[in-house]
């Protein structure tokens, strides 16, 4: 037996009537933000305060997407009869996300913890050249990094945390013994 024609357009049609009226599972991501799982790769963000101008991550990064500028500026002596120090200081920090294939290389190399990855994901842009985002905009990214996950219960306490500890209690104990000779 040949099907009626148009029975299969009838049949879609009555399943689009049957599901119209009722309310939508399916929520929508605009109106919607989705539940993003702790530690999401977003976009990378920019701890400025401890970027030393290293250029390791620029080196290291594969897709050679990372731009800086800087220049050196002359450092008076700390003591009297010191000599001058130059360091770098930072002009231009850069990241084209368009060429950027988040592959983290440029967190993971950085020593100075200046680099971070962001849960952001909203940075759409109608422009591909507007896609390279100056170091302005990854420092606003840096506050949306979340805090590291705690330390367990039972995990040791790190060694540097442990020595700054010892540290400051020798220097506490030390400026507590002469108080108490005056006395």
């Amino acid at each position: 037996m040949a099907p009626i024609p148009g029975s299969g357009l009838a049949k879609g049609l009555a399943v689009t009537l049957r599901t119209m009226t009722r309310k939508s599972v399916t929520e929508q991501y605009p109106d919607a933000q989705p539940e993003l799982p702790p530690r999401t790769r977003g976009v990378i963000g920019l701890f400025e305060e401890n970027c030393t101008v290293c250029m390791l991550c620029a080196r290291e990064c594969p897709d050679w997407c990372i731009y800086i500028d800087s220049h050196k500026e002359t450092v008076p002596p700390a003591a009297p009869g010191g000599r001058e120090r130059s360091r770098n200081v930072l002009d231009r920090f850069a990241i084209d996300f368009s060429l950027c294939m988040y592959c983290g290389i440029c967190i993971e190399v950085c020593p100075f913890d200046a680099l971070f990855w962001s849960p952001e994901f909203e940075y759409a842009e109608t422009d591909i050249h507007e896609l390279t985002h100056e170091r302005d905009k990854l420092r606003e990214w840096m506050w949306t990094v979340p805090a590291p996950p705690a330390l367990d219960a039972g995990a040791e306490e790190p060694k540097e945390i442990a020595a700054a500890r010892k540290t400051a209690e020798k220097l506490a104990a030390a400026q507590a013994e002469p108080q108490e000779g005056e006395s």
